[in-house]
Formats: structure tokens, C-alpha cells, sequence
């Protein structure tokens, strides 16, 4: 509830790094993992140019927001950890880039900037997203600066680290957003590169053409090579340079999910529950002996109520039991345990003395000095002491101490529970104390705004899983299969003879990392990954469990690191070949280039024109065939047949350019035109990475797969 508050539950720890790299086009995503030791082994998880990223560094980063997420209830599961480490890598692989060029350039933070970002008149706005009320929008320098005292003057070792990391990350994004700038404003646009693009604008052209396709040929007339992709993957080496191992598998899942006679007995075990819970005096233990945490002994607007059996539940009587009904992947009964009609929102003002923080655990102040303190406040209150006063005195609630303790119109359920009954099931003009899990709170009602049904509702769910009978037997299936395909060849047979048949598809991946933890067509698995490295090509990797299914895979093929093997790059290159191959065939048939009605009858296709043919940008017809438009827009050809065949994107050409000229450029202000691109360009700037750069010319080794 104060701004201190806000801080830890928000934006500490590594929500600071994340808004810190976003401005130089970094990707980092909230941590998450659940490594707590490394015995003896090495801790050099990569090196970036020769610097080494120690384990236990990033691992303490990881841990440190997976508490985080545990304290806010957050459950990312296997699926976001590949996000998260891959997230923290590139965040850190990027700072080292960054720091190394900033070091190069001398750039640096003072001590007085760093003050001025923090507690300036003008604040960067990724301070105040860091910094400020995540609900009003509103910046308290006032109450962060009070933060950062109370750390530097602790003993908690923790609280200083994240607050130093804080600061470092605010470094980064300044130095960053410096660097972002320098590049910015270097960029130049020279007089005659602009008069030479107006130029380009100018000119247009009238042609009549003939166009052969490429897919009037057939592909299947055209065959290429392995010998044929070799070649080309060696003349264009850049295009098909492979930095890292990856691994083709093929796979078959064995469906493992709830059967409808699964999804029967689960609505059925609730039917029988369905007595005992509407005769159930306490609604949160009789959930509690039934596996169902969470009862929330709050109520919920009628507005604000999503269930699928709304309708019915809103006709029932207080204590009925609606359902079984069907609510995403579980049958869910639903009590209602009252009904009241109260306020949609309430206006208050406070003044807390506060006793504990739930984030970190501590023990602020003794419960009993507290409500010595709270008492002493109510007194001076009814002795005539202006609230603001008190407030100002006594209030820890740095985020609502600055506006006289008040609160505006905050809907139900917003605040923490006994704050919240109190503010909604009171009347206007009452005055009392609350006590909370912050402390104890005097709290004074405002003011209330429109009325409507108010519901307690608890929920029995119960997911819809599969019985043990449904997960042995596709088990037992992955299992059976696995052993009797050993290899390439028998996984084939296997699958043709045993599989096929009852509609069990093939399937397969392409291009699987080693650091990957989903596979397309599968979500997450990371273990699957792991087995996929261990087995050789053509090894039958043991049966996994991913979800509620059970899948078989085997390895298909290793992409070694450096060049693209010919099965990897076929598909990219297969068709530049194949086209080129047709090219030629087309060219051949077409003969000696004489006249466009020979060409016409030699392709059976029809002479087309273009009249407005323009030398920049996509014209009707002809889209941006390059050859084509270069050679209409060359003076030499004017008034002439083009002797040769065009070879262009998607066919062969062939043209006669019946005129050349120029049209009006409008807006050919040439520095209007340079500022205006020196602009766009800083704009850019703001959404693209000099990582991007960077990260080609640099030497990185990565050994993440062997601790995650």
C-alpha cells in the first residue's frame, strides 16, 4: 500500500533490468528457474569476447525472481523457463557488447546525473515506469529517496545487492540511450544521394513485354541434385553459415489425455460431493479436506462474476450448490454463501503504523507498540487534531501520505480484505481502526458510489486428468514401440505397420537446439531436448512424457556447426535452382531474340504494355522485377527490342522499350528531404539494437545447455 511497497512487489529485482535493456532492443523476460547448487562442477556457463558468465551469478538472478514469482503467485511452468534463460542470456550477452563499446568510447555516468534521473524535475520515463505508482501513474522522489536511505542504512545484504543492480541497470539504459544517440546523429544523407533518388522518381518509361512464367513449367520436370545444392551452398557460404548444432528428429505421440470416460468419473465424484458441500457450515475447510486451497471470504459484483453457470447461480438461493459445469479443463460446483447488495466503489483516508512487510518477512515494529501508536492517533483525532497533521506525523504509507492518506474511488475487492470490508460495509462518515497484514490502519470512509448485488461464492473444482488405466496405456504403447524401433529403418516399419493404420500421424522437427526447451508441434520439453543431444543419429531416443502424452522420437539427422548440410539448406535452395533450371529451358525455347510477336508465338504467351513503368518502387503487372526495370529505364534501348532474355523473380522476359521520360517530382526540396530522412532515421534508432551488429562480429561460447 506505500510506494515502498510498490517497489518490491513490482518493479524490484529484475523488472529494473528489464525496462533498462528494452531501450537498446534487448530481450529480457521475468527470471524463472530452480538450480540451488552445483557441486564441484564448472561454473562458466559462456563467454562473450573472451569474458567469462559465471553460473552462480546468473543462477542467483534466477532464483531471486522465481521467489518473486512464488510470492505473487505466478506459476510460468516449463514452458516460460526457455523464455526466461534465453531472456537473461541475450540480456547479459548484450550488456557485456554494450559495456565493451561504451569502455571503447570513454562514456560514463556521473554521480550528480544519476541523482538528476532519480530525483530531478525531469525524470526519464523508464525511472518513472520503474519507479512509479503502478495505479495513478504518478513519480514520488520524495518517497523513493526514502526508500534508498533505509537500504544503505540497513544490514540486509540482499536489499543492497538488488538496489546496487537497480542503479546498474540505470546506468545501462542512460549509457544506452547516449550510445542510441550518437548513432543517431551520425547519420548523413549527402546532396547528391537525394538528387540522384528524385532523379530515379523522375523517370518512367512505356514497354510492351512478354512473360514466361516459371510455374508454367512443371517442378516435377525438373530435377535437382545433391551435388547441385553443394555447389551453390559453396558459392554463397554466408547464406548458409550454421552457428550453432542443431538436430532434425522425427516423432509419434501416443495420446495419453483424459478419455470421456475420464471426464464421466470426475463429473460424477463431484455429484456425490455435491450433498456434503451445501450442508457444509465452513465452507473453507470442508475445501481444504477436499484438496482446494485459496477460499476467498470476499465478495464479488455481480458485474465482475465470469462463471460459465452464472445465470443459474444468481437465480439460486444463499447456501444452494450450482454445477457440476464445465469450466476450461475442470467440472467446478459453485456455493453461494451470501448475497449483499454494497457500494461499486469507496472514496477513504488512512493512517497506517505498519508492523510487518510480507515481501520480505520482517518484523517492523511490535504488534503491541503499534496499537499503542494507532490508539494515541485516534485520540488526537477526537481531540481535535487535523487528519493531514496526523498523517504527515505518523502515516508509513509513503504512496498516499503526500494526498492527506486518502485513496480515491478504488473498486471492491482491490485492496486487501479487512481494508476492504471495512471501506464497503460501512457507511459514509465512519471512523475506525482496521488491522491488516501491514499493520494497523486508522481509516476514515469518504465517500461511496453506486450499488449493486455483492456475492461470496466458493469453488469446488476438479480437473478433468486422466485415470491411471488411460496413462499406462499409452504408455504401455510408447513403451512397445520403442522397442521394436531400433533404428532409422524399423522406426519407419514400425510405425507403417503398427501405427498408421489407427490414425497416429508422423511427425517432424527441423533445426532443434541444444538450448531449447519447446519443440514445434510439442510446447514444452526440455527433457526431450536433453535426449535428443545424448543419442547419436539414427538412435531411437527413450519414450517422454510431455503433457498427458508420451512421445517417441528419434534422430533424423545432426546439423554440424559451420556450412548447412545439403538436406538443411534443400529447402531454401531447391527452388532458386529449380527456377534457374527453368529459366534456361524457357530461354532456349524462346530461341534468338528478334521481335516481341516471335517471342510471343515461340512461348505461346501474349504481348503486354506498361505505359507508366517507374524506376523505383512496384509497378502493375510486373512488380519489382529489377532486371526488367533497369533495362526498360536504360537510354541505349530506347525504341528497341531488348536482344536478350530477362531472367527476373518469378520468370523470363522479354521487352521492347517504346519510350523513356520524366515526370514532376513533387516535394523535391532536396534538404527538406535530408531532414526529414535524418529524422526517420532517429526514429529507428529507438526500435532497433546495435546488438544486432555487434553480436555478428563477436566470439561467444555457450555452455547453458549443461547446467539448464
Amino acid at each position: 500500500m506505500s510506494v515502498i511497497q510498490d517497489i518490491r512487489d513490482k518493479y524490484a529485482r529484475w523488472a529494473v533490468v528489464a525496462i533498462a535493456v528494452s531501450l537498446i532492443g534487448f530481450i529480457l523476460m521475468d527470471a524463472f528457474g530452480n538450480r540451488s547448487g552445483f557441486g564441484g562442477q564448472s561454473t562458466n556457463m559462456g563467454e562473450v569476447n573472451g569474458e567469462k558468465i559465471d553460473l552462480r551469478d546468473f543462477d542467483r538472478k534466477v532464483r531471486m525472481q522465481e521467489d518473486r514469482d512464488k510470492q505473487q503467485g505466478i506459476d510460468r511452468g516449463e514452458a516460460g523457463r526457455e523464455e526466461v534463460i534465453n531472456g537473461l542470456w541475450n540480456a547479459e550477452v548484450s550488456r557485456i557488447l554494450m559495456q565493451d563499446e561504451f569502455e571503447e568510447l570513454g562514456m560514463g555516468i556521473s554521480d550528480k546525473e544519476m541523482n538528476d534521473m532519480l530525483f530531478g524535475a525531469n525524470n526519464p520515463q523508464y525511472v518513472v515506469q520503474m519507479f512509479g505508482d503502478p495505479s495513478t501513474g504518478q513519480y514520488n522522489a520524495a518517497g523513493l529517496q526514502q526508500y534508498v536511505q533505509q537500504i544503505k542504512k540497513s544490514n540486509d545484504p540482499e536489499k543492497q545487492t538488488e538496489l546496487a543492480e537497480a542503479f546498474d541497470a540505470l546506468e545501462m539504459a542512460r549509457l544506452s540511450e547516449k550510445y542510441t544517440s550518437l548513432l543517431a546523429n551520425s547519420a548523413y544523407f549527402p546532396k547528391w544521394l537525394i538528387e540522384k533518388q528524385n532523379a530515379d522518381v523522375a523517370q518512367i518509361s512505356n514497354v510492351s513485354y512478354v512473360a514466361v512464367a516459371f510455374n508454367t513449367i512443371s517442378d516435377s520436370a525438373v530435377k535437382v541434385t545433391d551435388e547441385e545444392i553443394q555447389a551453390y551452398i559453396n558459392d554463397h557460404k554466408e547464406d548458409f553459415e550454421q552457428k550453432e548444432e542443431t538436430r532434425n528428429i522425427s516423432y509419434v505421440v501416443f495420446d495419453g489425455t483424459a478419455t470421456a470416460a475420464d471426464s464421466l468419473a470426475i463429473y460424477s465424484e463431484l455429484e456425490k460431493l455435491k450433498p456434503g458441500f451445501a450442508s457444509a457450515t465452513d465452507p473453507a475447510t470442508y475445501l481444504t479436506q477436499n484438496g482446494v486451497s485459496g477460499y476467498t471470504d470476499q465478495y464479488i459484483s455481480a458485474t465482475n462474476l465470469t462463471m460459465a453457470a452464472k445465470d443459474s447461480f444468481l437465480s439460486a438461493p444463499v447456501g444452494a450448490v450450482v454445477g457440476p459445469f464445465l469450466d476450461g479443463n475442470n467440472y467446478v460446483l459453485a456455493k453461494k454463501i451470501d448475497q449483499k447488495v454494497l457500494p461499486d466503489s469507496a472514496k477513504v483516508r488512512h493512517i497506517l503504523v505498519q508492523t510487518f512487510d510480507p515481501q520480505s518477512g520482517r518484523q517492523l515494529l511490535a504488534d503491541s507498540a503499534a496499537k499503542r501508536r494507532i490508539d494515541s492517533v485516534m485520540l488526537a483525532l477526537n481531540s481535535g487534531v487535523s487528519f493531514d497533521t496526523l498523517v504527515a506525523r505518523y502515516s508509513d504509507d509513503a504512496g498516499s501520505k503526500d494526498k492527506g492518506g486518502v485513496y480515491d474511488y478504488f473498486a471492491q475487492g482491490q485492496m486487501v480484505k479487512a481494508f476492504n470490508d471495512f471501506s464497503f460495509g460501512k457507511p459514509v462518515g465512519t471512523r475506525d481502526i482496521v488491522k491488516t497484514e501491514f499493520g494497523y490502519h486508522l481509516v476514515e470512509i469518504l465517500g461511496q458510489k453506486g450499488s449493486q448485488q455483492n456475492y461470496k461464492v466458493a469453488y469446488l473444482p476438479k480437473q478433468i486428468v486422466p485415470s491411471l488405466e488411460t496413462e499406462n496405456a499409452a504408455s504401455t504403447a510408447a513403451a512397445s514401440f520403442a522397442s521394436q524401433a531400433t533404428d532409422l529403418k524399423s522406426f519407419d516399419e514400425q510405425y507403417e505397420k503398427t501405427l498408421k493404420g489407427k490414425g497416429i500421424n508422423k511427425q517432424v522437427a527441423a533445426n532443434v537446439g541444444e538450448n531449447d526447451y519447446s519443440i514445434a508441434g510439442l510446447g514444452a520439453s526440455r527433457q526431450l531436448v536433453r535426449g535428443i543431444f545424448e543419442a547419436d543419429k539414427g538412435e531411437v531416443v527413450k519414450q517422454e512424457k510431455i503433457g498427458d502424452d508420451y512421445v517417441v522420437a528419434i534422430v533424423t539427422d545432426i546439423n554440424e556447426e559451420g556450412l548447412q548440410s545439403v538436406a538443411t539448406a534443400r529447402p531454401a535452395v531447391e527452388p532458386v535452382i529449380r527456377n534457374k533450371k527453368k529459366a534456361d529451358m524457357i530461354v532456349k525455347k524462346l530461341g534468338k531474340i528478334t521481335t516481341l510477336e516471335a517471342a510471343s508465338a515461340a512461348a505461346g504467351q501474349p504481348v503486354q504494355t506498361v505505359d507508366t513503368l517507374r524506376f523505383s518502387g512496384s509497378n502493375p503487372g510486373l512488380g519489382f522485377e529489377m532486371k526488367v526495370v533497369g533495362a526498360a529505364h536504360n537510354p541505349a534501348n530506347k525504341g528497341k527490342v531488348v536482344p536478350e532474355a530477362l531472367i527476373g523473380q518469378s520468370g523470363v522476359y522479354v521487352i521492347r522499350v517504346n519510350n523513356i521520360g520524366t515526370v514532376p517530382v513533387p516535394n523535391a526540396n532536396v534538404q527538406e528531404q535530408q531532414a526529414q530522412l535524418r529524422m526517420q532515421t532517429r526514429q529507428m534508432m529507438a526500435y532497433r539494437s546495435p546488438v544486432e551488429a555487434l553480436l555478428r562480429a563477436a566470439d561467444i561460447e555457450d555452455n547453458r545447455s549443461e547446467f539448464y
